[in-house]
């Protein structure tokens, strides 16, 4: 029996995974990283910090005993797969890889963050296929808004930005204006069971330039709501029909542009239930389980299995 560990140190969660090649099953523990009240995130230290604390407990709870069946590590070590791209908050994960590495005397693969989650979501619905494939890939969550052309044909390497978010991403939308409604950080939970108790019929419409999006309006608007009297139900719906819409228009262009290919949605802004009805109903594609949708290391442990037949 041969396991395959993820680690992952993203600035929203401490994650750790064992990937059981035999059964093709994950072992995932994952902790968010504390945020005080009315806060929109954590500094970098802060998060080194956390980061720095919860791991030691995660690996003695998840996987005592199992260290002599670990056959390759895999980590995130950047947000994105392109130049220059890279956080503090990372290093963790990478400094304990390669400290596992040297002591267990297997190799080590880095992935980013991005190709975590997106390896992460199909591994979810079982289309780890598609990484051999030609496909568009969303990651929206609150680091990224962003399409990728996935090459298909070189192991998840190349990859092309196709479409993105000029101003805020997402994530960030979302999480300021559930900051705003006196939810707690990171809010998406607690602004999609808002949305879910508004009955109204809202028509949200997205500002795109070609392909990219633009979402600070959608802060605007619900700022505005809120001086207005809006309800908190009717702001938290709103704000999922705008990035709904976004996310939707952005998806139309791109298919007018690189016709009929696969579309995967990863990211944790994906996981609301919202989001993900609206936008079956109007394209073919796949979306991650909700619990692969937010921060987690099983794509990067899946990875590093595929990475260790080369």
């Amino acid at each position: 029996m041969s396991y395959y560990l993820g680690i992952d140190t993203s600035n929203y969660t401490t994650s750790v995974c064992l990937f059981d090649s035999a059964s093709c099953k994950v072992i995932s523990k994952r902790k968010l990283l504390p945020v005080k009240d009315g806060e929109l995130g954590l500094r970098q230290s802060d998060a080194v910090f956390h980061h720095v604390q919860q791991l030691p407990l995660m690996f003695q709870e998840a996987f005592d005993g199992f260290t002599d069946q670990i056959k390759a590590i895999g980590v995130s070590y950047a947000p994105r797969t392109v130049e220059g791209s890279y956080m503090p908050c990372f290093t963790v994960g990478t400094a304990v890889a390669d400290i596992l590495s040297s002591v267990l005397k297997v190799p080590v693969y880095r992935f980013s963050h991005q190709q975590g989650h997106i390896a992460a979501a199909l591994y979810s619905v079982e289309r780890l296929d598609l990484l051999s494939k030609k496909h568009i890939a969303f990651h929206v969550s609150g680091g990224t808004t962003e399409a990728l052309l996935v090459n298909g044909d070189d192991g998840f390497v190349t990859t092309q930005v196709v479409a993105h978010t000029l101003d805020l991403n997402a994530g960030q939308l979302i999480d300021r204006v559930g900051v705003m409604l006196g939810l707690h950080f990171p809010c998406g939970k607690e602004l999609e069971k808002l949305a879910l108790q508004c009955s109204d019929k809202i028509k949200a419409k997205a500002t795109l330039k070609g392909a990219d999006c633009c979402l600070s309006g959608g802060q605007n608007i619900a700022e505005k709501f809120l001086k207005e009297g809006k309800s908190p139900a009717y702001i938290a719906r709103f704000t999922m029909e705008f990035i709904t819409a976004a996310i939707s228009g952005m998806s139309d262009r791109i298919r007018e542009t690189y016709g009929d290919l696969p579309f995967v949605y990863a990211g944790g802004v994906m996981s609301d239930s919202i989001i993900r009805e609206k936008l079956t109903a109007h394209h073919d594609c796949v979306f991650a389980l909700p619990e692969f949708s937010s921060d987690n290391a099983a794509g990067t442990a899946v990875l590093s299995f595929i990475k260790d037949q080369d």
